[in-house]
């Protein structure tokens, strides 16, 4: 009888926001796949928790998968987990969680911590839809592409991006969209120097603009036209 793979969201700063039921899963499964080891066991040691962990990120995922996909056919429990909320959200995790359900196996999602989610309901902007990017391409020539067709649709849109890159990026936002445009910027969520900089493109822009130094993994949400309409 196969396994059960389990995605099982994690905190995304704040230890907190781990649900019962996560806890309980990660207790009682056979293994725990996660991106990172290191990180990993600091969750787990902060709750107490001791189980065999396995590597599986963008660079290992091609060796790791026909591993765990073995372990879950000989009917293990397996739990992946991300550095911080839900697995297969701009992950590997992705491919995994496809394998398994080309395998039968049975695959039971758990709801919890999302830096997206988060991000959208505290923005201000509108929840009605919106358009989740991801990471977006590097280059600005097709990072504007991206926008373009994005805006298109008169959604919120969201995607993360770094801190060393976010001015450049705000930049192009109000390029694309327009200086008028709303954004809000998403600044290191559940943690102690939690921050939303909200306003018009051009206003957000003039304030990180002002700032000595940038910090923080950033969530961008931008909505073409004014959030009233």
């Amino acid at each position: 009888m196969n396994g059960i793979l389990y995605i099982v969201p994690t905190p995304i700063g704040n230890l907190e926001d781990i649900t019962l039921r996560a806890l309980r899963v990660l207790k009682e499964c056979d293994l725990i796949a996660c991106e990172d080891t290191r990180h990993s066991l600091k969750l787990l040691a902060h709750f107490e928790i001791s189980k065999p962990l396995i590597s599986f990120y963008s660079y290992n995922q091609q060796h790791r998968l026909p591993q765990i996909i073995d372990k879950l056919l000989n009917g293990k429990k397996v739990a992946l987990i991300s550095d911080g909320g839900t697995p297969a959200v701009s992950d590997p995790g992705y491919v995994l969680v496809k394998e398994a359900i080309g395998k039968n196996i049975k695959v039971e999602a758990l709801p919890g911590a999302s830096a997206v989610i988060t991000a959208l309901v505290g923005s201000g902007l509108p929840t009605d839809g919106f358009i989740f990017c991801g990471f977006l391409k590097r280059k600005p020539g097709k990072m504007k592409k991206e926008l373009a067709k994005c805006a298109e649709l008169g959604k919120t849109v969201i995607f993360y991006e770094s801190p060393h890159r976010i001015l450049k990026t705000v930049e192009i936002c109000a390029e694309v969209f327009g200086e008028n445009a709303e954004i809000c910027l998403a600044r290191e969520l559940t943690k102690k120097f939690e921050e939303f900089v909200r306003g018009k493109a051009k206003e957000v822009l003039s304030e990180i603009s002002a700032r000595k130094e940038i910090l923080g993994e950033f969530v961008v949400l931008i909505y073409p036209g004014t959030a009233d309409e």
